[in-house]
Protein backbone atom coordinates (compact mmCIF):
# COMPACT_ATOMS: atom_id res chain seq x y z
CA UNK A 1 0.00 0.00 0.00
CA UNK A 2 2.74 2.46 -0.93
CA UNK A 3 6.44 2.53 -0.19
CA UNK A 4 8.33 4.68 2.28
CA UNK A 5 9.16 7.24 -0.42
CA UNK A 6 5.81 7.10 -2.19
CA UNK A 7 2.56 8.98 -1.62
CA UNK A 8 0.29 7.95 1.25
CA UNK A 9 -2.20 5.28 0.31
CA UNK A 10 -5.71 4.69 1.54
CA UNK A 11 -4.90 3.60 5.10
CA UNK A 12 -2.73 6.69 5.60
CA UNK A 13 -5.44 9.02 4.29
CA UNK A 14 -7.88 7.41 6.70
CA UNK A 15 -5.42 8.00 9.52
CA UNK A 16 -5.19 11.68 8.58
CA UNK A 17 -8.98 11.87 8.61
CA UNK A 18 -9.12 10.43 12.11
CA UNK A 19 -6.46 12.80 13.41
CA UNK A 20 -8.08 15.85 11.86
CA UNK A 21 -11.46 14.87 13.25
CA UNK A 22 -10.23 13.86 16.68
CA UNK A 23 -12.46 16.35 18.48
CA UNK A 24 -15.53 15.20 16.59
CA UNK A 25 -15.76 18.56 14.86
CA UNK A 26 -14.99 17.62 11.30
CA UNK A 27 -15.29 14.96 8.66
CA UNK A 28 -14.65 14.69 4.97
CA UNK A 29 -17.40 13.83 2.51
CA UNK A 30 -15.36 12.73 -0.46
CA UNK A 31 -18.20 11.03 -2.30
CA UNK A 32 -21.79 10.02 -1.82
CA UNK A 33 -25.13 9.68 -3.47
CA UNK A 34 -27.52 12.58 -3.74
CA UNK A 35 -29.69 13.20 -0.72
CA UNK A 36 -27.32 11.64 1.78
CA UNK A 37 -25.36 13.23 4.58
CA UNK A 38 -22.10 12.74 2.68
CA UNK A 39 -21.71 15.61 0.27
CA UNK A 40 -19.31 15.74 -2.64
CA UNK A 41 -18.70 18.93 -4.62
CA UNK A 42 -20.19 17.50 -7.81
CA UNK A 43 -23.41 16.62 -5.95
CA UNK A 44 -23.90 20.01 -4.36
CA UNK A 45 -24.51 22.39 -7.21
CA UNK A 46 -26.77 25.42 -7.21
CA UNK A 47 -28.02 26.42 -10.63
CA UNK A 48 -31.03 28.19 -12.08
CA UNK A 49 -33.88 26.23 -13.72
CA UNK A 50 -32.85 27.79 -17.04
CA UNK A 51 -29.42 26.19 -16.82
CA UNK A 52 -30.87 22.80 -15.85
CA UNK A 53 -33.30 22.87 -18.75
CA UNK A 54 -30.62 23.92 -21.23
CA UNK A 55 -28.24 21.20 -20.06
CA UNK A 56 -30.84 18.44 -20.23
CA UNK A 57 -32.42 19.49 -23.55
CA UNK A 58 -29.32 20.65 -25.37
CA UNK A 59 -30.73 24.15 -25.89
CA UNK A 60 -28.43 27.22 -25.77
CA UNK A 61 -26.97 28.09 -22.38
CA UNK A 62 -27.52 31.53 -20.80
CA UNK A 63 -25.15 34.10 -22.27
CA UNK A 64 -23.97 35.47 -18.92
CA UNK A 65 -22.21 32.32 -17.68
CA UNK A 66 -18.58 32.57 -16.64
CA UNK A 67 -15.98 30.39 -18.33
CA UNK A 68 -15.94 28.04 -15.32
CA UNK A 69 -19.74 27.80 -15.27
CA UNK A 70 -19.90 27.11 -19.01
CA UNK A 71 -17.29 24.36 -18.70
CA UNK A 72 -19.20 22.83 -15.77
CA UNK A 73 -22.39 22.84 -17.86
CA UNK A 74 -20.56 21.05 -20.66
CA UNK A 75 -19.26 18.47 -18.18
CA UNK A 76 -22.74 18.02 -16.75
CA UNK A 77 -24.29 17.57 -20.19
CA UNK A 78 -21.64 14.96 -21.04
CA UNK A 79 -22.32 13.11 -17.80
CA UNK A 80 -26.08 13.04 -18.37
CA UNK A 81 -25.56 11.80 -21.93
CA UNK A 82 -22.81 9.23 -21.44
CA UNK A 83 -22.09 8.41 -17.79
CA UNK A 84 -25.28 8.35 -15.72
CA UNK A 85 -26.21 4.75 -16.58
CA UNK A 86 -24.64 3.10 -13.52
CA UNK A 87 -26.53 5.38 -11.13
CA UNK A 88 -29.83 4.94 -12.94
CA UNK A 89 -29.46 1.18 -12.94
CA UNK A 90 -28.51 0.90 -9.27
CA UNK A 91 -31.22 3.34 -8.17
CA UNK A 92 -34.07 1.82 -10.21
CA UNK A 93 -33.07 -1.76 -11.14
CA UNK A 94 -30.43 -2.89 -8.62
CA UNK A 95 -31.49 -6.52 -9.02
CA UNK A 96 -29.94 -6.51 -12.50
CA UNK A 97 -26.43 -6.35 -11.03
CA UNK A 98 -26.74 -9.56 -9.00
CA UNK A 99 -24.39 -11.21 -11.50
CA UNK A 100 -21.54 -9.18 -10.05
CA UNK A 101 -21.47 -11.70 -7.20
CA UNK A 102 -20.91 -14.53 -9.70
CA UNK A 103 -18.12 -13.23 -11.92
CA UNK A 104 -14.89 -11.56 -10.77
CA UNK A 105 -14.29 -10.46 -14.37
CA UNK A 106 -17.74 -8.87 -14.53
CA UNK A 107 -17.13 -7.20 -11.17
CA UNK A 108 -13.80 -5.82 -12.39
CA UNK A 109 -15.41 -4.39 -15.54
CA UNK A 110 -18.20 -2.77 -13.50
CA UNK A 111 -15.81 -1.16 -11.01
CA UNK A 112 -13.24 0.05 -13.54
CA UNK A 113 -15.74 1.64 -15.94
CA UNK A 114 -17.49 4.06 -13.59
CA UNK A 115 -17.42 7.15 -15.81
CA UNK A 116 -15.48 8.29 -18.86
CA UNK A 117 -12.82 10.39 -17.13
CA UNK A 118 -12.29 7.91 -14.28
CA UNK A 119 -11.93 5.12 -16.83
CA UNK A 120 -9.26 7.11 -18.68
CA UNK A 121 -7.36 7.82 -15.45
CA UNK A 122 -7.52 4.15 -14.46
CA UNK A 123 -6.57 2.88 -17.92
CA UNK A 124 -3.34 4.87 -18.05
CA UNK A 125 -1.69 2.52 -15.56
CA UNK A 126 -2.07 -0.27 -18.11
CA UNK A 127 -0.24 1.95 -20.63
CA UNK A 128 2.75 2.08 -18.29
CA UNK A 129 2.20 5.53 -16.77
CA UNK A 130 3.25 6.04 -13.16
CA UNK A 131 0.71 8.75 -12.28
CA UNK A 132 -2.21 7.89 -10.01
CA UNK A 133 -3.28 4.35 -9.26
CA UNK A 134 -1.21 1.20 -9.64
CA UNK A 135 -2.41 -2.17 -10.88
CA UNK A 136 -2.20 -3.46 -7.32
CA UNK A 137 -4.47 -0.64 -6.15
CA UNK A 138 -7.08 -1.72 -8.68
CA UNK A 139 -6.77 -5.39 -7.79
CA UNK A 140 -6.98 -4.58 -4.07
CA UNK A 141 -10.23 -2.68 -4.62
CA UNK A 142 -11.80 -5.40 -6.77
CA UNK A 143 -10.69 -8.11 -4.33
CA UNK A 144 -12.18 -6.24 -1.37
CA UNK A 145 -15.60 -6.16 -3.03
CA UNK A 146 -15.28 -9.79 -4.17
CA UNK A 147 -14.22 -11.33 -0.85
CA UNK A 148 -16.85 -9.42 1.13
CA UNK A 149 -19.64 -9.91 -1.45
CA UNK A 150 -20.56 -6.24 -1.24
CA UNK A 151 -20.79 -5.29 -4.92
CA UNK A 152 -24.57 -5.54 -4.98
CA UNK A 153 -25.21 -4.12 -1.52
CA UNK A 154 -23.17 -1.04 -2.46
CA UNK A 155 -26.10 -0.09 -4.72
CA UNK A 156 -28.40 0.30 -1.73
CA UNK A 157 -27.56 3.97 -1.19
CA UNK A 158 -28.73 4.75 -4.74
CA UNK A 159 -31.96 2.78 -4.29
CA UNK A 160 -32.75 4.52 -1.00
CA UNK A 161 -32.22 7.96 -2.51
CA UNK A 162 -33.74 7.59 -5.97
CA UNK A 163 -36.42 10.16 -5.13
CA UNK A 164 -33.80 12.93 -5.06
CA UNK A 165 -32.59 14.88 -8.06
CA UNK A 166 -29.10 13.63 -8.77
CA UNK A 167 -27.49 17.07 -8.87
CA UNK A 168 -29.91 18.97 -6.65
CA UNK A 169 -28.61 21.86 -4.51
CA UNK A 170 -27.96 20.80 -0.93
CA UNK A 171 -27.62 24.14 0.92
CA UNK A 172 -25.47 22.70 3.71
CA UNK A 173 -25.32 25.20 6.59
CA UNK A 174 -22.29 23.90 8.47
CA UNK A 175 -18.76 25.15 7.60
CA UNK A 176 -17.66 23.46 4.39
CA UNK A 177 -14.36 23.23 2.51
CA UNK A 178 -14.40 22.25 -1.16
CA UNK A 179 -11.64 21.12 -3.48
CA UNK A 180 -12.59 21.12 -7.18
CA UNK A 181 -10.74 18.41 -9.09
CA UNK A 182 -10.39 18.89 -12.87
CA UNK A 183 -11.34 15.34 -13.86
CA UNK A 184 -14.29 15.07 -11.49
CA UNK A 185 -17.70 14.52 -13.09
CA UNK A 186 -18.03 18.29 -12.71
CA UNK A 187 -15.33 20.69 -11.57
CA UNK A 188 -17.75 22.81 -9.58
CA UNK A 189 -17.33 26.57 -10.10
CA UNK A 190 -16.85 28.65 -6.99
CA UNK A 191 -20.03 30.64 -7.77
CA UNK A 192 -22.19 27.50 -7.66
CA UNK A 193 -20.34 26.18 -4.61
CA UNK A 194 -20.99 29.37 -2.64
CA UNK A 195 -24.72 29.12 -3.30
CA UNK A 196 -24.86 25.43 -2.38
CA UNK A 197 -22.69 25.94 0.72
CA UNK A 198 -23.56 29.32 2.27
CA UNK A 199 -20.93 28.76 4.98
CA UNK A 200 -18.07 28.00 2.58
CA UNK A 201 -14.76 28.45 4.40
CA UNK A 202 -12.34 27.09 1.80
CA UNK A 203 -12.40 26.59 -1.96
CA UNK A 204 -9.53 25.53 -4.17
CA UNK A 205 -9.14 24.32 -7.74
CA UNK A 206 -6.32 21.83 -8.17
CA UNK A 207 -4.56 20.68 -11.33
CA UNK A 208 -5.14 16.93 -11.12
CA UNK A 209 -7.49 14.37 -9.62
CA UNK A 210 -10.89 12.99 -10.53
CA UNK A 211 -13.95 11.34 -9.02
CA UNK A 212 -11.80 9.01 -6.90
CA UNK A 213 -9.19 11.60 -5.94
CA UNK A 214 -8.75 10.31 -2.37
CA UNK A 215 -7.73 6.96 -3.85
CA UNK A 216 -5.98 8.19 -6.97
CA UNK A 217 -4.15 11.25 -5.57
CA UNK A 218 -3.89 10.57 -1.82
CA UNK A 219 -1.10 13.07 -1.12
CA UNK A 220 -2.94 15.92 -2.82
CA UNK A 221 -6.20 14.90 -1.17
CA UNK A 222 -4.61 14.76 2.29
CA UNK A 223 -3.03 18.18 1.74
CA UNK A 224 -6.40 19.63 0.76
CA UNK A 225 -8.13 18.10 3.79
CA UNK A 226 -5.50 19.68 6.03
CA UNK A 227 -5.88 23.05 4.27
CA UNK A 228 -9.65 22.95 4.73
CA UNK A 229 -9.42 22.21 8.43
CA UNK A 230 -6.61 24.73 8.85
CA UNK A 231 -8.98 27.50 7.73
CA UNK A 232 -11.05 26.87 10.88
CA UNK A 233 -8.23 27.90 13.20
Amino acid sequence: MGGADGPPRLHEVRGARRRLGRDGRGCDGYAGASGTARHSPHLALSRSPDIDQAVQTGSPLPSDLSADERRACEQLAFFYTHDLGYAQETSHRPQTIYALEDSPVGLAAWLIDHDTRSYALIARVFDGQAEGLTRDDLLDNITLYWLTSTAVSSARIYWENNKYTFFAPKHVAIPVAVTAFPDEVIQTPRSWTERAYPNLIYYNKVDKGGHFAAWEQPQLFADEVRAGFRSLR
